[in-house]
């Protein structure tokens, strides 16, 4: 009998302490989920039980139910995670660029083209819908980093449409656990080949951080920029 490749062996073992430690860090701010999964796995196998033994039939019923309430915990666990997850990243500054760089393919996110001494950001994605500015930080501060970014793109790139938005729970903000969705949500009017023109004329622009190292995903609450970097707004 051939024996098993290791990585084939090691696969399920990886996927599985990959949920253990995802469900370690939701619990330590949902300090519920248990609760709230052992509930879900019983209810929904419970009623798909007792809707089997009242049509006589629990053992074909109980077999769809034991399968359905292992997809609606899956389902909860994967909701209740994610608002976790977020929930830990809101108000650290860079969380929206960690968000940018999980939207999906076809979106090319650069981090930090504008930035101020009080670390309110703007990030850029290029996608189908077009160039989205996202800003984070104080409301007031970030119209104008976002202003200039724009008055930026459309001398650079007067073609495609710019839009902007500004990461927070205040009116007319979108909510960090929103980001990806509103996105998602604009109207796709640019082609393919028409991203990558853009891409390509961005990326010849250059960019404010381009010579300072960034660090992935949120960034360090008090950092400072290092000396000799860029000149900030």
């Amino acid at each position: 009998m051939a024996r098993k490749e290791p990585a084939a062996e090691a696969a399920n073992p990886g996927r599985l302490k990959q949920i253990a430690l995802t469900y370690t860090m939701t619990r330590k701010a949902d300090p519920r989920i248990g609760l709230v999964l052992a509930a879900v796995w019983v209810i929904t196998f419970g009623v798909f039980l007792g809707l089997g033994f009242l049509i006589d039939h629990p053992i074909y019923l109980g077999i769809a139910g034991f399968l359905i309430s292992l997809l609606a915990t899956a389902w909860v666990f994967g909701r209740r995670a994610e608002r976790a997850a977020f929930g830990q990243m809101e108000g650290q500054p860079g969380a929206a660029a960690a968000v940018l760089d999980n939207v999906g393919r076809g979106w090319t996110t650069t981090p930090a083209v504008a930035i101020n001494r009080n670390q309110d950001v703007v990030h850029r994605t290029v996608g189908k819908a077009g160039i989205v500015l996202v800003a984070e930080g104080n409301p007031n501060r970030v119209k104008s980093l976002l202003a200039a970014e724009k008055k930026k793109m459309h001398r650079i790139v007067a073609d495609v449409p710019v839009h902007d938005i500004i990461v927070g729970e205040g009116e007319g903000q979108v909510p960090l656990r929103k980001l990806r969705t509103t996105l998602l949500k604009y109207p796709r009017v640019l082609s393919g080949p028409q991203v990558t023109t853009t891409n390509d004329r961005l990326r010849a622009l250059g960019d404010l951080m381009s010579n300072m190292p960034l660090p992935k995903g949120p960034m360090p609450k008090g950092m400072r920029m290092p000396r000799g970097g860029p000149r900030l707004r």
